[in-house]
Protein backbone atom coordinates (compact mmCIF):
# COMPACT_ATOMS: atom_id res chain seq x y z
CA UNK A 1 0.00 0.00 0.00
CA UNK A 2 1.34 3.43 -0.97
CA UNK A 3 1.84 5.94 1.85
CA UNK A 4 -0.87 8.62 2.10
CA UNK A 5 -0.59 11.85 0.15
CA UNK A 6 -2.13 15.33 0.41
CA UNK A 7 -3.01 18.10 -2.02
CA UNK A 8 -2.24 21.72 -1.18
CA UNK A 9 -3.68 24.62 -3.17
CA UNK A 10 -2.94 28.33 -3.23
CA UNK A 11 -5.89 30.13 -4.82
CA UNK A 12 -5.14 33.65 -5.97
CA UNK A 13 -6.84 36.25 -8.10
CA UNK A 14 -4.69 35.52 -11.15
CA UNK A 15 -3.32 32.00 -10.64
CA UNK A 16 -4.16 28.73 -8.88
CA UNK A 17 -1.08 26.82 -7.70
CA UNK A 18 -1.51 23.16 -6.76
CA UNK A 19 0.87 20.60 -5.31
CA UNK A 20 0.61 16.91 -4.51
CA UNK A 21 2.74 16.16 -1.46
CA UNK A 22 3.87 13.22 0.57
CA UNK A 23 2.75 13.29 4.17
CA UNK A 24 6.20 14.59 5.19
CA UNK A 25 5.98 17.56 2.82
CA UNK A 26 7.93 16.34 -0.20
CA UNK A 27 6.54 17.82 -3.43
CA UNK A 28 5.63 14.96 -5.77
CA UNK A 29 3.94 16.89 -8.56
CA UNK A 30 2.79 20.44 -9.15
CA UNK A 31 0.48 22.31 -11.47
CA UNK A 32 -0.45 25.93 -12.10
CA UNK A 33 -3.39 27.34 -14.01
CA UNK A 34 -4.94 30.73 -14.56
CA UNK A 35 -7.77 31.65 -12.23
CA UNK A 36 -11.05 31.84 -14.19
CA UNK A 37 -12.05 35.38 -15.05
CA UNK A 38 -14.26 36.58 -13.57
CA UNK A 39 -13.24 34.48 -10.56
CA UNK A 40 -16.77 33.75 -9.37
CA UNK A 41 -17.24 30.96 -6.81
CA UNK A 42 -18.91 28.60 -9.29
CA UNK A 43 -16.24 29.01 -11.96
CA UNK A 44 -13.44 28.54 -9.43
CA UNK A 45 -15.12 25.44 -7.96
CA UNK A 46 -15.31 23.81 -11.41
CA UNK A 47 -11.69 24.72 -12.15
CA UNK A 48 -10.53 23.26 -8.81
CA UNK A 49 -12.33 19.96 -9.37
CA UNK A 50 -10.85 19.57 -12.85
CA UNK A 51 -7.35 20.53 -11.70
CA UNK A 52 -7.37 18.20 -8.69
CA UNK A 53 -8.57 15.25 -10.77
CA UNK A 54 -5.83 15.96 -13.33
CA UNK A 55 -3.17 16.25 -10.63
CA UNK A 56 -4.22 13.06 -8.82
CA UNK A 57 -6.09 10.78 -11.23
CA UNK A 58 -5.16 7.70 -9.17
CA UNK A 59 -6.70 9.25 -6.04
CA UNK A 60 -3.65 8.81 -3.87
CA UNK A 61 -4.52 11.91 -1.85
CA UNK A 62 -7.63 11.71 0.31
CA UNK A 63 -7.32 15.20 1.85
CA UNK A 64 -7.08 18.69 0.36
CA UNK A 65 -6.06 22.01 1.89
CA UNK A 66 -6.93 25.26 0.12
CA UNK A 67 -5.58 28.72 0.87
CA UNK A 68 -7.80 31.66 -0.14
CA UNK A 69 -7.35 35.45 0.06
CA UNK A 70 -9.60 36.18 3.02
CA UNK A 71 -10.91 34.89 6.36
CA UNK A 72 -12.61 31.52 6.89
CA UNK A 73 -15.21 30.50 9.44
CA UNK A 74 -14.06 28.82 12.65
CA UNK A 75 -14.70 25.34 11.20
CA UNK A 76 -12.51 26.22 8.18
CA UNK A 77 -15.20 25.26 5.68
CA UNK A 78 -16.72 28.57 4.56
CA UNK A 79 -14.91 31.44 2.82
CA UNK A 80 -16.40 34.39 4.68
CA UNK A 81 -15.18 36.99 2.18
CA UNK A 82 -12.41 37.17 -0.41
CA UNK A 83 -11.88 40.89 -0.85
CA UNK A 84 -10.41 40.82 -4.36
CA UNK A 85 -12.58 38.01 -5.80
CA UNK A 86 -16.09 38.85 -7.12
CA UNK A 87 -19.05 37.29 -5.36
CA UNK A 88 -17.09 35.61 -2.58
CA UNK A 89 -19.21 36.13 0.50
CA UNK A 90 -20.10 33.22 2.79
CA UNK A 91 -19.12 30.63 0.16
CA UNK A 92 -19.35 27.03 1.55
CA UNK A 93 -16.49 25.86 -0.66
CA UNK A 94 -15.61 22.75 1.36
CA UNK A 95 -19.22 21.56 1.25
CA UNK A 96 -19.31 22.12 -2.52
CA UNK A 97 -16.04 20.33 -3.22
CA UNK A 98 -16.16 17.27 -0.96
CA UNK A 99 -18.96 15.36 -2.74
CA UNK A 100 -17.49 16.19 -6.13
CA UNK A 101 -13.95 15.17 -5.18
CA UNK A 102 -14.75 12.37 -2.73
CA UNK A 103 -11.95 13.85 -0.63
CA UNK A 104 -12.05 15.79 2.65
CA UNK A 105 -11.36 19.51 2.32
CA UNK A 106 -10.22 22.24 4.70
CA UNK A 107 -9.84 25.98 4.02
CA UNK A 108 -7.46 28.61 5.36
CA UNK A 109 -6.35 32.17 4.76
CA UNK A 110 -3.61 32.24 2.12
CA UNK A 111 -1.29 34.36 4.25
CA UNK A 112 -1.64 31.90 7.11
CA UNK A 113 -0.88 29.06 4.69
CA UNK A 114 2.29 30.78 3.52
CA UNK A 115 3.40 31.30 7.12
CA UNK A 116 2.73 27.66 8.01
CA UNK A 117 4.74 26.58 4.97
CA UNK A 118 7.67 28.77 5.97
CA UNK A 119 7.48 27.48 9.55
CA UNK A 120 7.48 23.87 8.35
CA UNK A 121 10.19 23.94 5.70
CA UNK A 122 11.37 27.51 5.25
CA UNK A 123 12.71 30.67 6.85
CA UNK A 124 10.45 30.53 9.93
CA UNK A 125 11.48 27.01 10.92
CA UNK A 126 12.45 26.94 14.58
CA UNK A 127 10.77 30.25 15.45
CA UNK A 128 7.78 30.59 17.76
CA UNK A 129 6.68 34.21 17.26
CA UNK A 130 6.55 35.36 13.65
CA UNK A 131 4.78 38.05 11.64
CA UNK A 132 4.63 37.54 7.88
CA UNK A 133 3.59 39.89 5.08
CA UNK A 134 2.91 38.77 1.52
CA UNK A 135 3.49 41.66 -0.87
CA UNK A 136 1.73 41.27 -4.21
CA UNK A 137 -1.58 42.24 -5.83
CA UNK A 138 -2.72 42.82 -2.27
CA UNK A 139 -0.90 42.62 1.04
CA UNK A 140 -1.77 39.55 3.07
CA UNK A 141 0.04 37.79 5.84
CA UNK A 142 -0.25 35.93 9.07
CA UNK A 143 0.86 35.86 12.69
CA UNK A 144 2.26 32.96 14.69
CA UNK A 145 2.43 33.23 18.49
CA UNK A 146 3.90 30.55 20.75
CA UNK A 147 4.25 28.34 17.68
CA UNK A 148 0.53 28.49 16.82
CA UNK A 149 -1.35 30.49 14.20
CA UNK A 150 -3.15 33.49 15.69
CA UNK A 151 -6.60 33.49 14.09
CA UNK A 152 -8.69 35.41 16.63
CA UNK A 153 -12.00 34.54 18.27
CA UNK A 154 -13.90 34.04 14.98
CA UNK A 155 -11.14 32.88 12.67
CA UNK A 156 -10.71 36.22 10.86
CA UNK A 157 -7.32 37.27 12.27
CA UNK A 158 -4.76 38.23 11.28
CA UNK A 159 -4.92 40.65 8.35
CA UNK A 160 -1.73 42.71 8.77
CA UNK A 161 -2.12 44.29 5.34
CA UNK A 162 -5.36 45.99 6.39
CA UNK A 163 -4.03 47.99 9.33
CA UNK A 164 -4.39 51.74 8.84
CA UNK A 165 -1.47 54.03 7.97
CA UNK A 166 -3.20 57.15 6.68
CA UNK A 167 -6.85 58.01 7.48
CA UNK A 168 -7.05 60.09 4.27
CA UNK A 169 -5.21 57.58 2.10
CA UNK A 170 -6.46 55.65 -0.93
CA UNK A 171 -9.62 53.58 -0.42
CA UNK A 172 -9.21 49.85 0.19
CA UNK A 173 -11.57 47.08 -0.92
CA UNK A 174 -11.87 46.15 2.76
CA UNK A 175 -13.68 49.41 3.46
CA UNK A 176 -10.66 50.96 5.16
CA UNK A 177 -8.76 53.95 3.81
CA UNK A 178 -5.00 54.28 3.73
CA UNK A 179 -4.37 50.68 4.75
CA UNK A 180 -0.87 49.21 4.58
CA UNK A 181 -2.00 47.37 1.44
CA UNK A 182 -2.53 50.73 -0.28
CA UNK A 183 1.12 51.59 0.30
CA UNK A 184 2.85 48.23 -0.12
CA UNK A 185 1.02 46.37 -2.93
CA UNK A 186 2.03 46.26 -6.60
CA UNK A 187 -0.49 48.98 -7.45
CA UNK A 188 0.95 51.13 -4.64
CA UNK A 189 4.45 50.64 -6.01
CA UNK A 190 3.20 51.69 -9.44
CA UNK A 191 1.93 54.92 -7.93
CA UNK A 192 5.53 55.64 -7.00
CA UNK A 193 6.92 54.52 -10.36
CA UNK A 194 4.88 53.96 -13.51
CA UNK A 195 6.24 50.62 -14.68
CA UNK A 196 6.80 46.96 -13.93
CA UNK A 197 8.31 46.14 -10.50
CA UNK A 198 10.67 43.60 -12.10
CA UNK A 199 12.05 46.31 -14.37
CA UNK A 200 12.37 48.67 -11.41
CA UNK A 201 14.37 46.04 -9.52
CA UNK A 202 16.64 45.50 -12.52
CA UNK A 203 17.28 49.23 -12.81
CA UNK A 204 18.12 49.44 -9.11
CA UNK A 205 20.48 46.48 -9.41
CA UNK A 206 22.28 48.29 -12.23
CA UNK A 207 22.82 51.35 -10.06
CA UNK A 208 19.99 53.59 -11.30
CA UNK A 209 19.68 56.25 -8.59
CA UNK A 210 16.03 57.05 -9.31
CA UNK A 211 15.02 53.38 -9.06
CA UNK A 212 16.99 52.97 -5.85
CA UNK A 213 15.23 56.02 -4.40
CA UNK A 214 11.82 54.57 -5.26
CA UNK A 215 12.65 51.31 -3.51
CA UNK A 216 13.98 53.23 -0.51
CA UNK A 217 10.75 55.23 -0.26
CA UNK A 218 8.69 52.06 -0.63
CA UNK A 219 10.72 50.35 2.11
CA UNK A 220 10.39 53.29 4.49
CA UNK A 221 6.60 53.28 4.22
CA UNK A 222 6.48 49.51 4.62
CA UNK A 223 8.70 49.94 7.68
CA UNK A 224 6.14 52.26 9.26
CA UNK A 225 3.50 49.53 8.99
CA UNK A 226 5.86 46.84 10.23
CA UNK A 227 6.76 49.02 13.22
CA UNK A 228 3.12 48.98 14.34
CA UNK A 229 3.00 45.20 13.94
CA UNK A 230 6.21 44.81 15.97
CA UNK A 231 4.75 46.87 18.80
CA UNK A 232 1.62 44.72 18.72
CA UNK A 233 3.22 41.26 18.60
CA UNK A 234 6.94 41.71 19.52
CA UNK A 235 7.93 38.85 17.19
CA UNK A 236 11.31 37.20 16.88
CA UNK A 237 11.03 37.32 13.11
CA UNK A 238 9.26 39.40 10.47
CA UNK A 239 9.16 37.78 7.03
CA UNK A 240 8.24 39.37 3.71
CA UNK A 241 7.09 37.23 0.81
CA UNK A 242 4.99 37.54 -2.32
CA UNK A 243 6.01 38.78 -5.75
CA UNK A 244 7.52 42.09 -4.60
CA UNK A 245 9.83 40.28 -2.15
CA UNK A 246 12.02 39.34 -5.10
CA UNK A 247 13.34 42.91 -4.82
CA UNK A 248 13.85 42.69 -1.05
CA UNK A 249 17.55 43.46 -1.32
CA UNK A 250 16.57 46.94 -2.56
CA UNK A 251 13.97 47.83 0.09
CA UNK A 252 14.70 45.80 3.25
CA UNK A 253 17.53 48.13 4.37
CA UNK A 254 15.02 51.00 4.48
CA UNK A 255 12.51 48.79 6.31
CA UNK A 256 15.07 47.86 8.95
CA UNK A 257 16.18 51.48 9.35
CA UNK A 258 12.61 52.67 9.83
CA UNK A 259 11.84 49.98 12.40
CA UNK A 260 15.03 50.79 14.31
CA UNK A 261 14.03 54.46 14.46
CA UNK A 262 10.41 53.92 15.40
CA UNK A 263 10.41 50.92 17.74
CA UNK A 264 11.93 51.14 21.18
CA UNK A 265 14.83 48.78 21.79
CA UNK A 266 13.00 46.49 24.23
CA UNK A 267 10.20 45.79 21.74
CA UNK A 268 12.61 44.86 18.93
CA UNK A 269 15.22 43.02 20.96
CA UNK A 270 16.60 40.13 18.89
CA UNK A 271 14.25 40.94 15.99
CA UNK A 272 15.13 39.71 12.51
CA UNK A 273 13.48 41.12 9.38
CA UNK A 274 14.11 38.87 6.40
CA UNK A 275 12.73 37.47 3.15
CA UNK A 276 10.84 34.18 2.83
CA UNK A 277 12.73 31.11 1.65
CA UNK A 278 10.07 29.17 -0.25
CA UNK A 279 8.88 31.76 -2.76
CA UNK A 280 5.54 31.09 -4.39
CA UNK A 281 5.53 27.51 -3.10
CA UNK A 282 4.96 28.43 0.53
CA UNK A 283 1.17 28.80 0.26
CA UNK A 284 0.38 25.41 -1.23
CA UNK A 285 2.84 23.70 1.14
CA UNK A 286 1.23 25.38 4.14
CA UNK A 287 -2.25 24.46 2.91
CA UNK A 288 -1.11 20.85 2.70
CA UNK A 289 0.34 21.03 6.21
CA UNK A 290 -2.90 22.41 7.65
CA UNK A 291 -4.86 19.63 5.93
CA UNK A 292 -2.57 17.06 7.55
CA UNK A 293 -2.98 18.65 10.98
CA UNK A 294 -6.75 19.00 10.75
CA UNK A 295 -7.86 15.97 8.76
CA UNK A 296 -5.56 13.11 9.76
Amino acid sequence: MNPPEVIGIDLGGTAIKLGRFSIDGHLLEDQQLQTPQPATPGAVCVALVEAIEALDPDRRASIVGIGLPGPMDVEARVARVCINLPGWEEVPLADWLEPRLQRRVTLANDGNCALVGEAWKGAAKGYSDVVMLTLGTGVGGGVMLFGQLFTGHNGAAAEPGLIGLDPEGPPCNSGNRGSLEQFASISALRRLWDGDPVELAALAANGDAEAQAVWSRYGSTLGVGISSLVYMFTPELVLVGGGISGAATHFLPSVRKEVAQRVQAMSRQGLRIDVCALGNGAGRLGAARLAIERLT
